[in-house]
């Protein structure tokens, strides 16, 4: 069984045969569903046996091409069906803003006005699927109770056909169905009759009847003129397909439009060699009726004849414009791969992928999704890219390869390494950008696989894609490991011993970005007495964690030569000054002294520390200061001597631990306090964990660096 989250914990998804409703039933649920909201497009999709992928079964009211690129999509994918069946909750997106704000990816593919209800197909136990219906972008931009209420009425009654049919064991026919009316198109009925065709035949204005898939229906004499193509010659094909210069992304796109908003819609094209005709289309649930007229007024327009050369698809079109969106949110290598088994596998078909690189003339597996074994994939790491593999040679020669049988990959590849991973059909996509390979995609089948020139297509066009995505990753990953390495070497490894105090540090990046912080902290013993620091320098970068170095060893230098707090404050904004950095610093330094039982401070603009006394209460210190580091060299810093008697506990932290978007800083250090209050009495190392990664929050995303340092008088 596959396991889909919700709030009230997993629930189940069949994981055995397709599921039970025939293709008749499902077809009658969705449209006594649409019929009810009148809705006037939708489609019912089924979770697939033993993968957490939603398949489309049947679809309605449009033609399928329209949603190629969600064919089959992950049950994480960033799209309403996903959504529901996964939140089990109903998606309601009222209209082309919302479209745009909450599902880019799919408002890049269908930028039109329209409204979208998506509702989990669920029983309380189990998730079989989801349902959308789509509403013309004339529906008020809330979805009605009147409309709530039937739309979960019907997945629910869909929820129990579906199990009372898994219990019963009834065969099932897994393959989609479609749901289309009359091949005729929208005018077939009133043009019936001999003398209604007469009187159309009359009209000075061209008339054309399509259905969904735009294939041309009836065709009027001044339409053939108009077009210039016989009537025989339109029929029953598709309009940009018989009248070449119609064949234009362009113009297929406001039929599109049309279909889906199921509002007018028109535009002018040029009829070579100059003549302008004006196309109106008038969208019904089962079609379109065109007026075709010559354009009256053609000064103003710019278009010209574009050229074709076979052009795209809608399919095309449409998997191409979803993925280039999608992969503008991939950061890292390991997104990259999530994208590609998240948007792309589900879409073509294929249960498991591969992302190969290179390093140092050998092949490196970057990462590999859908395989139950990984060493099936890992053992590829380190291979020659000379090697006689098809992805080494399809990574050194830069030509894709697809192999729609074992038996013709074994053909050409006969070693052992041919068939490595248990597949049955296999597409080998070099990843070139800017000229240069830089990795190879493998998506496997597991059964055979043709691959026609339209498919070959879409998919090398979607390997320049991925290529571009993993060459900005490779150097970001490259970036992070350096920014991160030297920001590692530049803190302290471990905190020295100190008689009379026990330390403990911790130092969690931001989790947004690849930005690293100016974050440091330290701790220093010299002439017998203990001083520490901590700071945060202006800015997420490696200069920010440079500079940071060079403030941290100053400190250290100061301290070690004995000056007073005071004066390390005022040396090191002096040599902040001089080495004309535009970047500032916070910094609080300390210097203890258990003999006396207290602690001098200087602070200079940085947040004030915590003080944890013996009783157990918590003050906030109000500590003497001078400005931020780096801002005036005639700065001065007094300091501030605070009792510290033995089990008091110090806590010094950066702006990190208590800033964050929508939270009051006042209520944050309020509630630091508790923290520190409650659990002060624990072991060091466990409070400081607690500190910075409160139960329940382990998850939540960090817009700055944190580091905490906490110092405890012994008894």
């Amino acid at each position: 069984m596959v396991g889909v989250s919700d709030s009230r914990g997993p629930v189940q998804a069949p994981a055995t045969e397709p599921l039970p409703l025939g293709r008749p039933l499902l077809s009658l649920a969705l449209a006594a569903m649409m019929d009810e909201v009148h809705a006037h497009s939708g489609a019912v999709y089924l979770l697939a046996p033993g993968e957490p992928v939603l398949e489309m079964a049947v679809m309605a009211g449009l033609p399928r091409a329209f949603a190629a690129p969600w064919e089959r999509v992950g049950l994480s994918s960033p799209i309403p069906v996903a959504d529901a069946a996964r939140e089990r909750r109903l998606v309601w997106v009222g209209g082309e803003e919302q479209m745009a704000g909450r599902y880019p990816r799919v408002a890049v593919v269908l930028p039109y006005p329209f409204a979208l209800a998506a509702l989990p197909v669920a029983t309380g136990r189990t998730v079989y699927g989801a349902v959308f219906v789509t509403f013309p972008g004339s529906h008020p931009p809330e979805l009605s109770d009147r409309e709530r209420g039937r739309l979960t009425a019907a997945c629910g009654r869909l929820a129990l056909r579906l199990e009372r049919a898994a219990a019963a064991h009834r065969p099932v026919h897994p393959e989609a169905d479609l749901l289309t009316p009359a091949a005729a198109g929208p005018m077939s009925g009133a043009l019936g009759t001999v003398e209604a065709a007469r009187m159309v035949a009359r009209l000075p204005y061209g008339l054309c009847a399509l259905d969904l898939h735009g294939r041309v229906g009836f065709a009027n004499a001044a339409a053939s003129e108009l077009l210039a193509v016989p009537v025989d010659a339109l029929l029953g094909t598709q309009l940009w397909a018989s009248v070449p210069w119609l064949n234009d992304p362009v113009y297929e796109d406001r039929y599109r439009a049309a279909l889906l908003s199921q509002c007018v819609t028109s535009f002018v094209a040029l009829r070579p060699p100059g003549d302008w005709l004006s196309f109106r289309l008038y969208p019904s649930t089962n079609g379109l009726s065109v007026r075709i007229s010559r354009a009256r007024e053609v000064g103003h327009m710019s278009r010209t004849q574009p050229e074709h050369s076979g052009g795209p698809g809608l399919v095309t079109i449409s998997h191409v414009l979803s993925l280039a969106s999608a992969l503008t949110e991939a950061a890292s290598v390991r997104d990259v791969v999530q994208l590609v088994a998240d948007e792309i596998a589900p879409a073509v078909g294929s249960k498991a992928l591969a992302v190969l690189g290179t390093r140092a003339g050998r092949l490196n597996v970057l990462g590999h999704r859908g395989y139950p074994d990984a060493h099936t994939v890992e053992r590829f790491d380190g291979l020659p890219l000379g090697a006689e593999t098809p992805s080494a040679q399809a990574l050194s020669s830069g030509v894709p390869a697809f192999f729609e049988s074992r038996a013709q990959l074994e053909r050409l590849y006969p070693s052992r390494h041919a068939t490595p991973d248990g597949m049955a059909a296999w597409a080998y996509l070099p990843l070139v950008a800017s000229g240069r390979p830089v990795g190879v995609c493998v998506l496997a089948y597991p059964r055979s696989h043709s691959f026609p020139a339209d498919e070959r297509a879409v998919l090398t066009s979607l390997g320049g894609l991925i290529a571009q995505a993993l060459a900005r990753a490779l150097l970001y990953d490259a970036k992070l490991r350096l920014a991160h390495g030297l920001q590692a070497a530049l803190l302290p490894h471990s905190l020295p011993s100190v008689p009379s105090i026990e330390a403990a540090a911790r130092y969690l990046p931001a989790t947004q970005g690849m930005d690293i912080g100016g974050d440091f902290y330290d701790l220093v013993l010299s002439q017998g007495r203990a001083a520490a620091v901590i700071g945060d320098v202006q800015g997420h970068n490696v200069t920010a964690a440079a500079l940071m170095g060079q403030i941290r060893t100053a400190v250290r230098a100061y301290t070690t030569v004995g000056q007073p707090p005071e004066e390390v404050m005022r040396s090191t904004n002096r040599l902040l000054i001089d080495l004309g950095s535009e970047l500032f610093a916070s910094c609080l330094y300390l210097r203890l002294d258990p003999a006396r039982q207290v602690a001098v401070m200087a602070r200079a603009g940085h947040p004030p520390p915590l003080l944890l006394r013996p009783d157990g209460k918590v003050r906030v210190l109000d500590l003497a200061g001078g400005p931020l580091l780096g801002i005036d060299a005639s700065a001065t810093y007094p300091t501030t001597e605070v009792p510290l008697t033995p089990g008091s506990v110090l806590a010094l932290y950066t702006d990190g631990l208590i800033e964050s978007p929508g939270v009051d800083i006042e209520d944050a250090l309020a509630d630091l306090g508790r923290q520190l209050a409650e659990k002060g009495g624990q072991p060091l190392d466990v409070l400081a964990d607690s500190l910075v990664q409160p139960e329940g929050a382990a998850t939540q995303e960090r817009p700055d660096d944190v580091a905490l340092l906490l110092l405890r008088v012994r008894d």
